[in-house]
């Protein structure tokens, strides 16, 4: 388990078969976002691996978050391959009903 800390922010990678989840705890905005991206550059790209994002430690998220979580579900779209977001916190998941993402983050079944 791969973990990269900042102050209010940090992010945990489990790798199990081929899933990888990543746990994100704290806050994730605008002033974190480098570090975040860091963590996900290389595990967007890896084909091979379901990519799972996990919120139940995420206090917080601003658009910044919300764009960097879009970009990657785009970017994982794209090449076919498995991407969703569990766990999500209540005063999230109001957040993100109330932007019109959450059906975009709703588990679902690739048939490859």
């Amino acid at each position: 388990m791969n973990t990269h800390k900042n102050e209010k922010f940090h992010a945990k990678t489990q790798t199990e078969g081929n899933v990888c989840t990543v746990y994100l705890i704290g806050e994730l905005d605008l002033s974190v976002a480098p570090d975040f991206r860091l963590v996900m550059e290389p595990l967007v790209g890896d084909t091979g691996l379901d990519l799972v994002i996990n919120l139940k430690d995420l206090r917080y998220i601003d658009s910044t978050g919300i764009g960097i979580l879009l970009s990657i579900l785009k970017a994982r779209h794209g090449m076919d391959v498995k991407f969703s977001v569990e766990e999500v916190p209540p005063q999230i998941q109001k957040l993100f009903d109330m932007t019109g993402i959450s059906k975009f983050f709703a588990p679902q079944e690739n048939s490859h």
